[in-house]
């Protein structure tokens, strides 16, 4: 029988929610029953598929309140899960319109007068989607709506410790019956997202590198593309020519939106000497005025620590930091406020590379602030790292540029903070341990679930001159 998987409250620290995850010999039927409802999916064409999502998002929004209601359960905050449920639905009305333009065919002309080159694609009937905690509906969907629109039918299996959004999506997806033999949600933990890559297509994979190196191994096994959405260290470099009230503003957000439980998060900050004590003196003042979102999730900007292996990791960066010599400005503390875990805005300083907080993901609303006397310490400083996926320059625009030419990250924010967050038509690849595969933003993020074929049409009715004897 199946073991029950128990889902903590965030928010009150009990375990008020069960998902029961499938045998993986249901994983197996279910994957192939939504294999065969693909078929058709694609025959439908575009313009049908285009329908059904729009149908899916009417549904979603007439039961917008208990899709909120579910991802505050999951994750113990508000706004951002208000946030959360918007960028969903503008994504599913942004693939819309770029589908027709990006999946277009061509014939065009070659090299070889007489040949012509048709240009088409196919998608990958079966696409698997292993999904985190943090960002439940944005980054269980974010993958799976170009995939959609490509023809593939898609399985999501979301994290075992954020599934409660899973039931109102699942509602929704009812209304629309075109839709939900080819979008299919599995809950469970590591064994149900193992059956699944072993028998899908090509798999989607948000997490940690830990779990991300099995992915790969386990999709190499079977010779299935992976892309893979790993973890961050993002680095902000601010110099002297920034405008530090906009720098100090952009950096907070960018290092505590969310509680700090982000991939892109700012995690690492590098001021110039000449103005390391205006800055953290203006950072510290501007933690200060936020708030945890507690007794009430309208309370404050900081919801809970949502995983609770998580404050562990967070308080372990901090005692290492401390004990290393660091200097806590404001926050440093996990609280038990209610039985859910809190930590409030963190600012260090007296911070290095030896530090667990430097150099290791904390996922947490810390912001270890280091100094830098030369440009060229605080490109090293920020390359110092297993980790690529974004980074941020604050300084005069040409200064910035100049600078994110030699930062080994994917994405580069030039006098803000997080911005692949918000815009995603810029297309980029995780540097080093931080991911690997096609671009998940701009026009690649939806091809990468198609293959190319080449049709090579012959035009004449002469013999080739390659052939032997010249055809004679």
């Amino acid at each position: 029988m199946t073991k029950t998987i128990e889902v903590r409250n965030p928010r009150t620290g009990k375990f008020d929610y069960v998902i029961i995850p499938p045998p993986p010999r249901l994983v197996v039927q279910q994957c192939k029953r939504t294999r065969r409802a693909q078929i058709r999916w694609q025959q439908l064409g575009l313009e049908r598929r285009i329908e059904a999502l729009q149908q899916w998002k009417k549904a979603i929004l007439s039961g917008r309140d208990r899709l909120t209601e579910a991802l505050v359960n999951d994750t113990g905050r508000l706004s951002t899960s208000v946030l959360e449920i918007d960028s969903f639905l503008s994504s599913i009305d942004r693939w819309c319109r770029l589908a027709p333009e990006l999946l277009q065919e061509s014939t065009k002309n070659t090299a070889i007068p007489f040949i012509a080159l048709q240009q088409t694609s196919v998608p990958y009937p079966l696409v698997g989607v292993i999904s985190p905690w943090n960002f439940p509906l944005l980054l269980s969907t974010i993958d799976t709506i170009p995939a959609l629109l490509a023809g593939c039918a898609v399985i999501v299996k979301p994290s075992e410790i954020a599934p409660r959004f899973v039931a109102p999506v699942k509602t929704a997806l009812n209304a629309v019956s075109e839709l939900r033999d080819v979008l299919t949600f599995v809950e469970g933990a590591g064994e149900t997202g193992s059956a699944l890559i072993e028998n899908v297509d090509l798999v989607c994979f948000t997490g940690s590198v830990a779990t991300g190196r099995k992915v790969a191994q386990a999709a190499a096994k079977q010779f299935i593309p992976a892309f893979l959405e790993l973890g961050g260290k993002d680095p902000a470099i601010v110099l002297e020519s920034a405008n530090l009230e906009l720098a100090t503003s952009a950096i907070l957000w960018g290092s505590v939106v969310n509680t700090g439980q982000s991939c892109l998060s700012i995690e690492r900050i590098y001021v110039a000497d000449s103005i390391f004590e205006k800055f953290y003196h203006q950072l510290v003042t501007k933690a200060h005025r936020l708030q945890l979102a507690y007794p009430t999730v309208e309370s404050g900007e900081i919801g809970p620590i949502i995983a609770e292996k998580q404050a562990a990791i967070i308080s372990d960066h901090l005692v290492d930091a401390v004990e290393k010599g660091a200097v806590i400005h404001c926050g440093g503390v996990i609280e038990d406020l209610g039985g859910g875990w809190w930590c409030r805005p963190t600012v260090l300083t007296q911070v290095n590379h030896s530090m667990k907080v430097m150099t290791e993901e904390t996922f947490g609303p810390i912001m270890p602030v280091m100094p830098f006397s030369t440009v060229e310490e605080a490109v090293s400083l920020a390359n110092d790292s297993i980790y690529g996926l974004s980074a941020a320059v604050f300084a005069s625009e040409a200064e910035a540029l100049e600078i994110a030419q030699q930062i080994d990250a994917g994405a580069i924010s030039i006098n803000d903070a997080g911005l692949t967050a918000i815009m995603h038509e810029g297309e980029k690849n995780a540097f080093k341990f931080s991911g690997l595969g096609g671009s998940r933003m701009g026009a690649a993020a939806l091809k990468r679930f198609m293959r190319k074929k080449a049709i090579l049409i012959k035009t004449n009715d002469t013999n080739d001159p390659w052939w032997f004897g010249n055809g004679e």
